[in-house]
């Protein structure tokens, strides 16, 4: 997804430009598909881990 991806370097560019981009050393997200595997390369060449959120597992 072009838009979701864009949105991430959009953020990127924001917190850089404020220089917290330095304090962030993780990003925790979910499972959906609507977060290609672009986006944890954009962010991991930013420094930031892609931790993925657990699988929802009924009660």
């Amino acid at each position: 997804m072009p838009g979701v991806t864009q949105d991430v370097r959009n953020l990127l560019m924001d917190l850089d430009g404020t220089g917290h981009l330095a304090r962030i050393r993780c990003l925790i997200r979910d499972r959906d598909a609507k977060y290609p595997a672009l986006i944890d390369k954009i962010l991991g060449s930013a420094g930031i881990e892609t931790v993925l959120a657990g699988v929802r597992m009924p009660t």
